[in-house]
This record gives C-alpha cells, structure tokens and sequence, in this order.
C-alpha cells in the first residue's frame, strides 16, 4: 500500500506508472531467479559454463511466462510480485552468504527481508521452511548439521513465524473470501479441491494453454471423488519418487519440496474463495523453473544443440506472453476470453456485463446480466449494475423493477440513490426526492445523496437550497468534483 501512495502521489489514477513499477519488481524478481539457480547448480556441483546457461534459462522461463500475467499486468497483483522481490532476496542472501553458518549480519538481512516480504502478503511465511529444507539439502547435503550450525538465524525466524501464523490467521478470521469461518467451503472440502488444483497449476507451468482470469474451479465435496483420489495419489506418488531420488537429482527433489511448501499456505486446508487463481503460481515458479534447466543441465548433447533448444522455447513463451497480454489489455477482452473459456461462469458473465456498460455498449451488457442472474449470481449488485445498463438504453420501468429487487436483497443507500438518479432524467422530482429521503435514513453520510438532491433542486428552480446540499457532499467527501464543480456554477451565477 505504500507503494501504492507513492504511485498515486506521483501520477495519480493514471495507470501507466503503477504498471510500469509492477514490471520492474518482476524484472527484479528474474535476476533473483537467475542468482539463486546459479548458485543452487553450484552447490548441486554443475559445471561452471553449463550452470550459468541453465541459470539464465530458468530467469528466461520465470520472466517471459505467460502464467505470470496475472501477477504482473494486474495492478492490485502487486502484493503478489513485491512480496516476491522480498522472499526472493531474503533467499538469494541466504544463499550466496560466505561461509557455511550465517553471521549477525546476514540474520540481519535476512529478518528485515522476511519482514518486508510477510507484511507484503501473508504466504511468503513459507520462507522459513524454505531456509530450512535448504540447509538440509546443501549445508552440506542431506544432514541436519546445517540447521544446527545457523541456530542464530532459525531461532529468531521460529517466534517470528510463531507470531505471524497467529497474526495471519486473526486476520482471516475477519475476512470474507478466505478463513475457516466461510460457510460454504469448510477445510475439508477445500482440501480435497486442492488435490486436484495443483495439478492444474503443474500444466499451466508445463503447458500454459486454457489461462482465464477466473477458472471458478469446482469445490469437490468428498475425499472418494475419482478426480480427488487420483490428485491425491498422484501427489503422493511425486513426493515418494522426490524424497527416494533427492540424492541423484536433488535439484529437482528440492524444487519440488520448495515449490510444495510454497503452495501450501493457498492449497492445503485454509479456506479461499477462489480454489485456483493463477497467480499463486508465480513465487511457486520460482523453484519449479529449476527443473527444467537441470535436466537441460544432465542433457548429454552438444552445447549448440541445448542453447537452440533454450532458445525456441523463450522465444515460444514470449509469444504466447504476448498474447496473453493482449487480453489483459482490456477489460472487455479479458472477460469475453473468461466467458468463452467458461460459459456457464456466472461472475464471468456479470464482469463481462459491466464492461460493456462502462463503454456504453448497453445493448450487449443486457443478455450477460441475464446469464449471470440464470447461472447464479443475484445479489443485489448485479440487479444495480443491471438497472443502469436498462436506463442507458432507455428502459426506466425495468431499471426501476431491478432496482426494487436489489432493496429486497439488501437496503443501502447507494439503490436508493440510483433510483433517485433514473426518476430525475425523467423529471419525476418527487420520487427521485422521495428516494434520496430514503437513502439519507439508510446512511446520511453518503454524499451523492446531497449532491443529487442538489441536482433536483437546482431542476425545481431553488438554487440557494442547493447550494447547501452541493456543501454538505463537499463537507462529507472532499474529491466529489461533480459537487464542487456544481455549487462553482451556482456561485458563478450570483455574481
């Protein structure tokens, strides 16, 4: 969020900063890639001219990925790629330390880091085990000595993680989208969907083909669904062949476990709303590009042949980066993509709706407002958002009916107020005014309540009570420009 100030500090709501920063933290991100793969081939005894080759590989899969669209071209996906730019650090320290233990220094380095990064977004808490099975693996390979040995970095890191797990979870117990206390997706369930989610995850990084912007991913209900058991057998599977086989392929065997415990906070047993988003795949990816580049590593061809072979598969990925971009581009684009991908996705249908609203292609918006409310979705925003796209195409008797649906579902002021707004394009003050009067009782603190009034009064030939209408929203929300800009006219007109 203080990035986010800086952002709007220095350019405002205009976009083009806040995703010119997002793509240099991913920037950032990749040549931290580059320097942990280097140094993990390194310690994996690679040679020295093929290590550096693969390394910058990985960094090349990591950055050009189309799976990594979300966290980078998302603006509000930055707590995804700047926690990374932290984790990512704290672990490059760690490992390109001199010496086997850590000194007061780099426990230092690494603490703020790991602060920086959990305070970002709450799943780079992993960072801790991270640092641990690392030491395991290569300090000085498949022994605890290690761990010992760096007691005075994993001792303070234990109370903090202690600390932050429970800070983590009072803080989605509040939440309304993730936590143990959603009442329709309790941890079993979510548990059981996320034996087949990861498998998702692992082809989107193999095969980045059917990316959309909202899966809605089915919550399986029971552990004995074939899909559930053949996740859960085929994790389980993967994870016996990892640990039998650490010490011939260890980069892989460790890449795999980091990339695991990295998912873990999102794809064990807390409870999110969303059971597949795609960017819990980009500090995952982190690791999981390890694989490919040490098997091109243990490739036993030419040199010309591997770099050829590397070559092709960057410039295929920056293809398909591209053109994944291209949908992120616009919202209307993103959400035809995700309602061609998943028809019968009733959130898909309604974002789709609400975009083609927002250009004023009201004749298009309609059929999707309806598919959202047949598929599911009927809440109250819907039949508001629904309510304006019939009056920008001229129908206030609907709009009127929707709105009255949506008092049903849930009385707040902001219905009220758009009803107030379809009755005063048609001249019927009375009703808009009747309806303004019942938004004030439902929150006399929303301020396009006086600003609209004003616009009715100002219609009703009484300049001077509107005038104290256009102060109030004023008095209440000092950036209402349509209320400043209209009590500047009022004035302009007494003098």
């Amino acid at each position: 969020m203080f990035s986010f100030w800086i952002n709007n500090r220095m350019a405002g709501v205009e976009p083009f900063q806040y995703h010119l920063w997002n793509l240099a933290f991913h920037l950032l991100n990749s040549l931290l890639v580059f320097l942990i793969a280097r140094r993990i081939f390194e310690l994996a005894a690679h040679a020295a001219p093929g290590r550096d080759w693969a390394a910058a590989a990985a960094a090349a899969i990591f950055l050009l990925h189309p799976v990594q669209t979300e966290a980078v071209s998302y603006v509000a996906s930055r707590s995804e790629n700047l926690s990374a730019l932290f984790f990512l650090a704290a672990f490059a320290v760690f490992l390109c330390r001199r010496g086997t233990a850590v000194d007061w220094k780099t426990v230092a380095a690494i603490t703020m880091l790991y602060a920086a990064a959990v305070s970002t977004k709450e799943h780079t808490i992993t960072l801790a085990g991270l640092l641990l099975l690392t030491d395991y693996y290569w300090n000085p390979g498949f022994t605890t000595a290690g761990i010992r040995r760096n007691w005075r970095l994993y001792a303070p890191l234990a109370a903090a993680a202690v600390v932050l797990a429970f800070a983590a979870l009072r803080l989605v117990r509040g939440a309304t989208s993730a936590g143990f206390g959603l009442k329709d997706l309790p941890w079993n369930h979510y548990l059981y969907t996320q034996f087949k989610a990861l498998w998702v995850y692992f082809r989107l990084f193999l095969f980045p083909t059917g990316q959309n912007i909202d899966h809605a991913y089915p919550v399986s209900r029971s552990l004995l669904e074939p899909a559930v058991l053949l996740g859960a057998a085929g994790l389980a599977a993967l994870m016996v062949a990892a640990w039998r086989w650490r010490k011939r392929f260890p980069v892989i065997s460790f890449s795999f476990f980091g990339a695991l415990l990295i998912f873990s906070p999102t794809s064990s047993i807390l409870p999110i709303m969303d059971a597949l988003v795609e960017r819990r795949l980009y500090l995952p990816m982190s690791l999981l590009v390890l694989i490919p580049a040490d098997l091109l590593l243990r490739w036993r061809v030419r040199a010309a042949l591997r770099v050829a072979v590397v070559l092709i598969v960057v410039v295929v990925l920056a293809v398909l980066c591209h053109q994944r971009n291209r949908v992120w581009a616009s919202d209307v684009a993103l959400w035809e993509d995700a309602v061609a991908k998943a028809p019968h996705n009733s959130r898909a249908h309604f974002q789709l709706a609400v975009a083609y609203y927002q250009q004023q292609r009201c004749a298009e918006a309609i059929p999707h407002f309806e598919a959202a409310e047949r598929l599911g979705t009927k809440d109250d925003t819907l039949y508001i958002d629904w309510a304006l796209a019939a009056d920008c195409l001229d129908q206030p008797e609907l709009a009127i009916n929707l709105l009255k649906k949506a008092a049903g579902i849930r009385r707040r002021a902001l219905t009220f107020t758009q009803m107030a707004l379809v009755h005063g394009k048609r001249k019927q003050y009375a009703e808009a005014m009747a309806a303004l009067d019942e938004a004030e009782r439902i929150n006399p603190r929303e301020d396009t309540i006086y600003f609209y009034r004003g616009n009715v009064l100002v219609a009703l030939g009484k300049p001077e009570e509107a005038a104290i209408q256009y102060r109030r929203a004023l008095e209440l929300n000092r950036d209402n420009e349509a209320a400043r800009r209209a009590l500047a006219r009022l004035e302009a007109l007494k003098r």
